[in-house]
């Protein structure tokens, strides 16, 4: 945001639904240009940092770019649905940690010249299991102090 401001005039108000205003007769970004700009760019930022964990996957150029692009497209919408769902099923979050650690050591294994290379059938059937145990388990097992978080 500081270098947008940098780049670009910027007021410190929303104009309703717009990028843009006119002030004194000229063009301001508004906080809401901000506000996307930030968005998308985290997105982007996303898209790059998974690069190294498509590689665990495929080394074929078109699964890289299309990956990418989904990634973009979609990582706010998971991010937002996953948020949700967190407050519904309490271990949620430690079956997202234990699938990071999986992926974690399925690139650190598949590295090097002794590489090892879990096939993709059982990569999404344990990260699958992995979710659908946790979900039950939040479901029959919800923590009691849920008031007091």
């Amino acid at each position: 945001m500081k270098i947008a401001r940098k780049i670009l005039p910027i007021t410190d108000r929303y104009d309703g639904t717009k990028f843009f205003t006119k002030q004194n007769g000229k063009t301001y970004g508004t906080l809401l240009f901000l506000v996307v700009l930030t968005v998308e760019f985290t997105d982007v930022v996303f898209a790059v940092d998974s690069i190294p964990a498509i590689f665990t996957v495929s080394r074929d150029p078109f699964i890289l770019y299309t990956s990418n692009i989904f990634a973009i497209l979609g990582l706010r919408t998971l991010y937002f649905l996953l948020l949700h769902l967190m407050h519904f099923f309490d271990y949620l979050k430690y079956g997202l940690g234990l699938i990071l650690i999986f992926i974690g050591f399925k690139m650190i294994i598949s590295m090097g010249p002794e590489a090892y290379h879990i096939h993709h059938t059982t990569s999404l059937i344990l990260i699958t299991s992995i979710l659908c145990i946790l979900i039950v388990f939040s479901i029959l097992f919800p923590k009691k102090n849920k008031g007091e978080k």
